[in-house]
Formats: C-alpha cells, structure tokens, sequence
C-alpha cells in the first residue's frame, strides 16, 4: 500500500499521524482522530513535555499514554528526522478510550455532574474537566484542558491551588477543605470539596470534586446578619414583642415584654400566649383571626386586648400580629408587638357603654349640661354617672377623671374626637 493509500485508510480510524519541525510546529497530519490541522496542533502542544519526558527504545521510539480533551492515546513519537537538512519528528496517536471502559463511564456521569471536578498533573496543567468548572470560569471544558492553573487563574488563587496539589501529592492521601477563589469579573468564590491523588499516564495527578457554596455562604450570611439585627431590635429597643409558634406558645420574647408581664424571660420560653390575657377577653374572635393569620389569610392583624401580669395588674395594649415563614400556605411563626400600652392597674368594675360616652364628651370639653342634651339624659342622671366615675377611677376632680380614662386605656389617646379605645374591650362595651 502505498502512502496516499495508507493516509486513506487512516481517515476512517481513531489515530491521529503528524510529522513536525524540530519546534514540534505540525508540517502535516491525517487521520480520523481530529477534527482538522488545528486540534492535531493542540495534542501536540498538549504531548510535547512528555513526548520529550519519555523514555525511548533502543530503535530511538518514545512509547507513552496521554490524555486530550477527556480521550486517552496511546503515543509512539519516532525519532528525530532530517530530509535534506531539515529535522523534525513523526509521530502516531492511538484513541484507546474505547478500551478504557471504567474510565469512560467515570467520564459520562462526571462530564455532566453539577459538582465541578478537575484532573491535573503535578505541573499544574488541567488534563480533564467538567462541565460544571469550565462554567465557573465562564467558558467550556476545551478552552481549559490543556492549559495551566496560572493561566487560568489569577496568581493568588493558581500560587493556593498549586499548594493544595503538593500537600495531596506529598501526602498520597485526599484532603477535605473549603477555600475562597475569585471568579473571572473578581469577585470571591466559595467551594468546598475532595481533592485527591490519582495516577494517570503521564504519572501521579491530582484530581478534585467541588460544590460551589458562593450563593450559599452569601445567603447564610446574609441570614446571619438580618437575626443579630432582628436580635438587636428585640433586645435594645425597648420594644415589647415575642416571636410565637404556630400553636401560639412563645418562642422567643424580649426583655422589655418579660418585664411588662413581671416574669424573666426564661421563664416565659414555652408557655402559651393566650394565659397572659385578661379574663373577659373574647378567646373564640382571637383565635379565629389567629387560624386566618397561620393560613395566610391574612397578611397581619392589629387589635386592642387586656394583659395581665405575674402580680395580678391589669393594662391595655395595642397588639400587632404578623406572620413570619417562607411557606405561601401556612405560617410557622408570628411576630408580636405590643404598643401603647395603658397603666397598670387592679382589675376594675365594668363600665357601661352610657359611661363611656360621658367620658368621651367631658374629655372633648362639654359641660355637664351639654352631655345632657347630647345624650338624651337628664342632668341629675349624668351627675350621677360622673360622681359614680370619680369612685370607680380613683379620680377626685373632672381633670383627673379624663386623664385615669386615658391612662387606663379607656379612651383611645390616638382618636380626636375622644372616642373608646375599643368597642370590644371588657370595661367599654361602646
């Protein structure tokens, strides 16, 4: 067969022959191992130290394995050659991946895994990679494979992961860490992962599987960060609030609430909310606006409610409800703030909604008269209303008595014209 023949041949085959200058620049080339002149150009490139590294036969042959974008061969370089004054080298590659099977399966589920996963030599020159570390350098496998860690990274990261391959080598064992890279734009990375000693043709490598946590460490740290301000606010601002369960007992409570109560706030861990309610408060309406809060139903709920502490006092409060979670169907925790909160007192007879509108018009200013003609009531009535007030309020003068309706949370301190804190509370039944 002749040499146009034998070239004809080879096109159909995995091989791959060349013949080179002495710089190993490709002079020509055939066979159906590459796509064209260009990537014979690339092995070559890729082969050259261990077509020079490798040991010849007594015929002047070099015979070794190596490995190209993910494909094993099998090299026999010949000796170097001179026609007519000008030197150069032949040579022949053999594709034995097919016969490689367990290596072809490794690289069939790791080309593809989402962890990124490299081999390099002990020059730092990437022989195989993922498709999942090409992306973290935003670009494809080919591009890297064959090129060296201080080309494609940036001298601090190449001059880190050149000692983390010498520490494996030395070692001859895998080594688990996490470590900080930098992205093509400069931006730090995290990953954590394997990296371990392996043999391949061109000797001992070093090969490593890595799951990039960038996006998680950011978000733990951001998450870190939103509790101790959320901690902060509970703690330092004076702000009496709790963090409740979905079942309503509290899971976290700040200082100024455990002191509203007169209860440490250890002690408070764990105890259901509603026992801190005054008796008279109307449980069924709460809780039905409770369930609608847990189910999403409602997005928050603000209402006004008597508390009772460790002592036996009774205050009002302003209670602001707020569901907490990432579930769109049902929360797992509520906020509770409470706000102006009334003065605490001993628990106090009921105060009739005909009283309540008394108050409301003498703190707007009307006479005993004009609140008698407002209401419909006879004066000796709504002196007898006001005299009995005085009694229930502690309240010697009618000053006095608007201001104990006020700090007792009978009167809204937020409504202008004063009109009864809640419709609902147990003492104003307005």
């Amino acid at each position: 067969m002749d040499e146009t023949g034998l070239s004809s041949l080879l096109a159909h085959m995995p091989v791959s022959w060349w013949e080179t200058d002495a710089s190993m620049r490709l002079v020509s080339s055939g066979g159906g191992a590459f796509d064209d002149a260009g990537v014979t150009q690339q092995f070559l490139d890729t082969v050259r130290e261990e077509c020079c590294r490798a040991a010849r036969s007594t015929d002047g042959f070099a015979h070794f394995q190596a490995q190209f974008r993910g494909r094993i061969f099998e090299v026999t370089a010949g000796p170097e050659r001179r026609d007519g004054g000008a030197a150069g080298i032949r040579g022949l590659a053999v594709d034995i991946s097919a016969h490689v099977a367990d290596r072809r399966r490794y690289d069939a589920f790791a080309a593809f895994a989402p962890a990124a996963a490299f081999i390099r030599d002990r020059q730092g020159r990437y022989l195989w990679v993922n498709h999942a570390y090409a992306h973290l350098y935003d670009t494809t496998p080919d591009a890297i494979v064959g090129r060296s860690v201080t080309d494609v990274d940036s001298p601090e990261d190449a001059a880190l992961f050149l000692a983390l391959d010498r520490e494996v080598l030395s070692a001859g064992k895998p080594v688990r860490h996490s470590l900080t890279y930098h992205h093509p734009d400069g931006t730090p990375g995290q990953a954590v992962g394997h990296r371990f000693p392996v043999k391949e043709a061109s000797g001992a490598c070093v090969a490593g599987i890595y799951a990039d946590i960038t996006d998680y460490t950011r978000a733990l740290h951001g998450r870190l960060a939103a509790e101790a301000d959320l901690q902060a606010l509970r703690d330092q601002s004076g702000l009496p609030c709790a963090l409740l369960s979905a079942g309503g007992r509290i899971r976290q409570v700040s200082a100024a609430a455990a002191d509203l109560l007169h209860v440490s706030a250890h002690d408070l861990i764990g105890k259901p909310a509603h026992q801190f309610l005054a008796p008279g408060v109307d449980l069924t309406s709460l809780h039905g606006r409770w369930d609608d809060l847990i189910a999403r139903r409602r997005r928050r709920l603000r209402t006004r409610a008597d508390f009772v502490d460790a002592r036996g006092y009774q205050w009002r409060a302003t209670l602001h409800l707020v569901p907490v979670g990432r579930s769109l169907s049902r929360a797992r925790t509520v906020w509770a703030v409470l706000t102006s909160q009334s003065l605490p007192h001993q628990p106090l007879p009921a105060i009739t909604p005909a009283q309540i509108r008394i108050l409301s018009l003498l703190a707007a200013g009307r006479s005993n008269a004009e609140i008698a003609t407002s209401l419909h009531l006879s004066r000796q009535t709504v002196d007898y209303h006001l005299s009995r007030l005085r009694r229930l309020l502690g309240a010697p003068t009618r000053p006095a008595l608007v201001g104990r309706a006020y700090v007792l949370g009978i009167l809204d301190p937020q409504a202008w014209p004063p009109r009864s804190a809640t419709a609902h509370h147990r003492l104003s039944t307005a």
